[in-house]
């Protein structure tokens, strides 16, 4: 195994559980989606890991494969036509969480367009700030912040109560 490899295998172990749980959250619970998302960013990383690991900014790169991942996957038809279904496989709830509660604000999550979608979650679910969400998403902080905001008003609108429930998903 040469040096390079070492150095991703290493990278891979210490961070794949990282990503996982951004990745649930961006497919709403979906285990296979979220194994998905994570290996096609890892797969990314891996072809560019020689200059990423020169720079030592692969976990934020990481990050922003794994958002433009997501959000590519959602452009794609095929997951257009999968059906999804009223149990989410694999999904444990936070403990001293309604999972009932939970299903509910992820079903709202589900019904964002993918921006609004990777917004709240960065934003919600992994406590990035407005900068740090903007630079992984390719996008201006005005942009991160006008999103956040529909998406929010959205989700109020689809959930009928103030969102005090995204707070309880962290």
């Amino acid at each position: 195994m040469s040096d390079r490899d070492a150095d991703f295998l290493e990278y891979v172990t210490a961070h794949r559980g990282r990503m996982l749980r951004t990745a649930r959250p961006l497919t709403c619970g979906d285990a296979h989606w979220a194994e998905d998302l994570v290996q096609v960013a890892l797969t990314r990383l891996y072809v560019h890991w020689g200059k990423v690991r020169r720079e030592d900014g692969a976990a934020r790169y990481a990050d922003r494969i794994l958002v433009n991942a997501f959000l590519d996957e959602r452009r794609r038809l095929w997951r257009k036509r999968e059906a999804t279904t009223e149990r989410l496989d694999d999904a444990a709830p936070t403990p001293g969480q309604d999972p009932a509660e939970r299903l509910t604000v992820l079903d709202a999550l589900a019904k964002l367009p993918r921006r609004q979608h990777a917004v709240v979650v960065l934003r919600y679910f992994r406590d990035f700030d407005v900068q740090t969400t903007a630079e992984l998403m390719g996008c201006s902080e005005g942009t991160v912040k006008s999103q956040t905001s529909r998406a929010l008003a959205t989700m109020r609108n689809l959930l009928h109560e103030p969102l005090d429930t995204l707070e309880s998903l962290r």
